[in-house]
């Protein structure tokens, strides 16, 4: 007999009516109860209603106690396991449910779609067990206290949707199949039914029971469910597409086709990934250790194929410790076709051998910045490296440290060896080191950030003034070897060239001095410094492609082509003479040609605390027969200014202290740490601070605010350098604040907090935000405003704050989490037009007022395929110290070379990066100056200086009073520029920036720019008189008067 679809739905039906129902009338009677208690118009309510509440009608006390006894009581007596009658009434339900089930197991032979007679023998039989689950489903409901819960109990709904079919059953004199398969959910009272019947004790054997029991009464429904739903098809269509499949096949396809391979892969997990690489010849591959996690692969892969141009032609090794999760596994099944996961350590030799760490081109180690324990997670890698050199010397490792005192480890490696493309990329270090140069000149880190990180998110600016940053974000800094036809030509001659024929800004070579063994970088080098064969160059640019014109340059082919597009490859002699590899790409086995040339290469970075060694020039081997006390003290290096060993109470400030000193145009730096939190490394933020490119009377006092028992750790790494103080305090307390005299500095960094562990990484820059909510809601009361300078529009700007006006304290922030931006942006007070973009696309960061270290993921790439970019970035952050330096530092330890005061001094003669405008400096001297073009090349033939950025005022119009500026990286040859901007530049160390007859009477910076931090006394050094004593003090030579024999005199 053939169910018709009426039939079909007559039994689905009944049973959601029964369920939608009964929820509705309870529900509905809830609400009535509850109507009636808060305006006690209900009376007699009845059995009905004290059925129905959850036993709390207090008007007839001795009614309910009744109630009680005579239903409720009795019931759970009933129901109870604890009575030997409610323990037969368990085990007897247990076993009905189990025949009902065996019942339909013997009727779910025939095909779904039939329906059977009454004939059949098993109909009446199931409709007994439904009669007396009906009577034990009413015990249950009479005995539950609140009915909605009951009814949407498990056992209940599987009571709801299998008992009204029976019924219909038999009305209808015809039976079918339905939803009869959830008797099936009854298993999961099997552990209770084993607990009466004592055949279970322990917790153990009860938890086994309880997992069997899901697991069966899951599989058993799922089969009914796949069943029912396979055999009947789609209603749409009829049951057209059926498919004839029996109730054991589906339980076998429940089980074998999805539960079965899901168990066997998560058992064979570990064995799928323990097969190891097989390097072949002719493809490159490299090894990725250590922190292997979703977000850290999805990093790397992004800034690693962005370096690839066409097809990806390496493959990548992820050598984790610990299976893939699942988010994992998906990313890396995007890219099969390149990466290759293998789980293992770089711990062990055995797991070194599967990856075939001796073919492959380098080890990339990944380090967790957001880790609580920084020491643990350096150590961890450190142990990395050191298996990786002891089972082959010779390969190649990069490595992220968090901290920079752990890098003196590495330096004790004997096979370490920068020459070979070994390198550091030190989180701290660069961290605190892009902090700092945003301390000394304001929007350089900004400038420098911009350099080193990849735009790809489409934004539409919305103001003029976004348009000129937007685009400024196309240029990167990219290295390229020079053509040799500038052999002989001085820097500043080739730069001039550059930029005028090729629209390129060459602002650093690698140079190979006369009385050194060793390469350098040298920023902006001077007329004394000529080119030779092979020069690196370092430029800032857009495109790789734009860079080749530096290459391909031939004085005889090219010399009356002013267009950069027709500068490529020509025919004639000269360029045939060059090399045909332009790109550099540093790879084992090819990056030892533009290396030091020393013979003892086992000599790494020195450790930092050797760089503090006392060092006067004034009696250093008699050649200065009296010392003043105020003379300039350097380290051993030259690098850094250099004090004797202070005292820690002899720099803290008292609140109350008369003899406090009243700071003005000093640095505060806002730290959140305590006894028990990670150091910071605060060292690495004070060095580029007291860099000897600046003379004594130009350094900054420093002002640290933060807890004392912090600062007592870290004085140990602090006390040589002058000029530091400390103020116990927080910068979350407005009196602090004032106490260190806050309105007067040029720059209030606020540190981010040490690593904690939080619940969420949201948390992690609270107190940072919180200090700068609190400084930027302080304001600064400047005078009345200085007359107007010639071409400068201030007319608008003043017309309303004629007596007084004020600005915002200058601050630079630094945030863990880049997300946290728009807390930020909030503050600022300014129309966040790009909103829902990217830190590195925000107002604040345009303005140099917050910093994220997220970026330097990224060095791990340019670090692999050009290292050179991070050695120079390395020198720009640092204060002058890169890698290089360092390694001719130990190598003239080792041979015992005392560098004398004119090798010293001679390091200290490097460009230092400033701001400078273009009314009350040098640059008001030069002619014509409409346009970037014409000021870069006026002051670079003039001066010497170079310039490579503007800092320009975002609006001039009144609601732009405090003139907020924005930073624009390589403006355009023909950028016109404003009477207002201000220019960064690369300065030689002796150049006088200020006119020496203006700088007693020229308004500062201040008044003019609101810059706080640029005044006119940072850089007089204009005088004869000072020029004298700084030579007599600390002589720089030229480079090329230094040979290889002057270590023999």
């Amino acid at each position: 007999m053939v169910c018709t679809t009426e039939i079909q739905a007559a039994f689905i039906l009944c049973s959601f009516m029964t369920f939608f129902g009964g929820l509705i009338i309870l529900l509905a009677f809830r609400l009535i109860l509850k109507f009636s208690k808060k305006w006690q118009t209900f009376k007699g309510t009845g059995i009905i209603l004290e059925l129905f509440s959850l036993g709390r009608i207090e008007h007839n006390p001795l009614r309910r106690l009744y109630f009680q006894r005579v239903f409720r009581d009795r019931i759970e007596l009933l129901l109870s396991a604890q009575t030997v009658m409610g323990q037969v009434l368990a085990i007897l339900v247990f076993v009905l449910s189990i025949g009902s089930l065996i019942i339909y197991f013997i009727n779910s032979r025939d095909p779904v779609r039939k329906c059977s007679s009454h004939q059949d023998k098993t109909v009446p039989v199931d409709l007994s067990f439904n009669v007396f689950f009906t009577f034990y489903f009413g015990l249950r409901f009479w005995a539950a206290e609140d009915k909605i819960k009951f009814w949407l109990e498990i056992n209940s709904i599987v009571d709801i949707f299998t008992i009204p079919p029976t019924f219909v059953s038999y009305y209808l004199k015809s039976n079918w199949l339905g939803l009869r398969f959830l008797r099936a959910l009854r298993l999961l009272e099997l552990p209770k039914i084993l607990q009466i019947l004592k055949v279970i004790k322990t917790s153990n054997s009860v938890k086994l029971a309880k997992l069997l029991s899901i697991v069966i009464s899951t599989w058993f429904a799922a089969a009914g469910f796949l069943h029912l739903v396979e055999n009947s098809g789609d209603p749409w269509l009829n049951g057209r597409n059926s498919q004839s499949m029996s109730y054991f096949e589906a339980v076998y396809l429940i089980l074998f086709a999805n539960c079965i391979p899901e168990m066997v892969e998560l058992f064979t997990s570990r064995k799928k990934y323990i097969k190891p690489y097989k390097a072949v010849k002719g493809k490159k591959f490299i090894v990725v250790c250590g922190n292997i996690t979703v977000d850290s692969v999805t990093a790397f892969l992004r800034n690693f194929l962005h370096h690839e141009s066409g097809a990806i032609n390496m493959d990548i090794v992820f050598l984790g410790e610990a299976p893939p999760t699942l988010e994992l596994e998906t990313i890396l099944k995007c890219s099969l076709s390149y990466t290759m996961f293998i789980c293992g350590s770089a711990l062990t030799f055995e797991d070194l051998k599967r990856v075939s760490m001796e073919y492959a081109e380098a080890c990339l180690i990944l380090a967790n910045p957001l880790c609580s324990d920084l020491n643990a997670e350096d150590n961890s890698n450190i142990m990395r490296v050191l298996s990786i050199k002891n089972y082959c010397s010779h390969t190649r490792v990069i490595i992220e440290l968090l901290q920079s005192h752990n890098k003196v480890f590495l330096s004790k490696i004997p096979t370490w060896n920068w020459s070979t493309g070994d390198n550091i990329i030190c989180f701290a270090e660069l961290k605190l080191g892009f902090i700092a140069q945003g301390c000394l000149v304001p929007g350089l880190c900004t400038f420098l950030t911009t350099l080193f990180i990849e735009q790809n998110q489409k934004v539409f600016p919305k103001h003029p003034w976004q348009k000129y940053f937007l685009n400024s974000l196309k240029n990167k800094i990219l290295t390229q070897r020079l053509s040799n036809d500038f052999v002989g030509m001085t820097f500043p001659a080739v730069s001039r060239l550059c930029f005028v024929k090729m629209h390129l800004m060459l602002i650093a070579i690698q140079y190979r001095p006369q009385f050194h063994n060793c390469c350098s970088l040298i920023l902006n080098p001077s007329a004394q410094v000529k080119l030779t064969k092979d020069t690196l160059g370092f430029f800032i640019a857009e495109s790789p492609q734009a860079v080749k014109r530096a290459f391909f340059y031939c004085s005889t082919c090219h010399k009356d082509v002013y267009t950069p597009e027709l500068i490529e490859k020509c025919d004639c002699k000269n360029s045939q003479q060059q090399a045909l590899g332009p790109d550099i790409v540093v790879m084992k086995g090819n990056n030892k040609k533009f290396t030091c040339n020393s013979e003892n290469q086992n000599f790494i970075s020195r450790e930092q605390e050797s760089f503090l060694a006392s060092t006067t020039f004034e009696n250093r081997d008699g050649a200065y027969d009296s010392v003043e006390d105020t003379a300039e003290q350097l380290d051993s290096s030259g690098m850094f200014h250099w004090c004797r060993s202070t005292p820690l109470d002899k720099v803290i400030l008292k609140r109350f202290d008369k003899s406090k000193p009243e700071f003005r145009n000093h640095i505060v730096a806002c730290v959140f740490g305590d006894a028990q939190s990670a150091l910071i490394g605060l060292r690495n933020f004070v060095m580029p601070l007291r860099a000897s490119n600046y003379t004594r009377k130009e350094l900054k006092d420093i002002v640290f605010l933060g807890a004392l028992e912090y600062f007592q750790r870290e004085w140990r790494f602090l006390q040589n350098f002058p000029k530091i103080h400390i103020f116990p305090g927080s910068a979350l307390y407005t009196g602090d604040l004032h106490a260190v005299n806050i309105e007067q500095c040029s720059m209030c960094a606020i540190l981010a907090s040490p690593s904690k562990p939080l619940s969420s990484q949201l948390l992690v820059d609270t107190e940072t935000i919180m200090a700068t909510l609190n400084i930027q809601s302080l304001r600064i009361s400047c005078p009345t405003p200085m007359p107007p300078v010639p071409g400068v529009s201030t007319a608008s700007t003043f017309s309303k704050y004629q007596e007084r006006r004020y600005q915002q304290i200058p601050i630079l922030t630094e945030l863990k989490n880049p997300s946290n931006i728009h807390f930020i942006e909030q503050m600022g007070g300014m129309d966040w037009a790009l909103k829902g973009a990217s830190l590195h696309l925000s107002t604040s960061f345009s303005r140099g007022t917050v910093f994220s270290a997220n970026f330097l993921d990224s060095l791990l790439a340019t670090a692999f395929y050009n290292y050179h970019v991070l050695e120079l970035l390395q020198m720009l952050v640092t204060g002058g110290i890169s890698p290089q330096m360092e390694q001719c530092l130990v190598q003239e330890k080792s041979y015992g070379i005392q560098a004398d005061c004119a090798t010293v001094t001679s390091r200290r003669s490097r460009c230092k990066l400033e701001l400078l405008s273009l009314d009350h400096t040098i640059l008001s001297d030069i002619e014509p100056r409409k346009t970037f073009g014409q000021l870069f090349c006026g002051s670079l033939d003039n001066y010497g200086i170079l310039c490579v950025g503007l800092y320009r005022v975002m609006d001039e119009k009144e609601k732009n009073l405090e003139h907020k500026r924005f930073v624009i990286t390589r403006p355009a040859n023909d950028c016109h520029l404003l009477p207002s901007d201000l220019v960064f530049c690369a300065i030689p160390f002796s150049t006088a920036c200020y006119k020496t007859e203006n700088v007693s009477s020229n308004p500062s910076l201040e008044n003019i720019a609101n810059v706080t931090s640029l005044t006119p006394g940072r850089h007089r050094v204009g005088t004869e008189a000072e020029k004298a004593s700084l030579r007599s003090s600390s002589q720089v030579y030229p480079l090329k008067l230094f040979t290889s024999s002057f270590f023999d005199q």
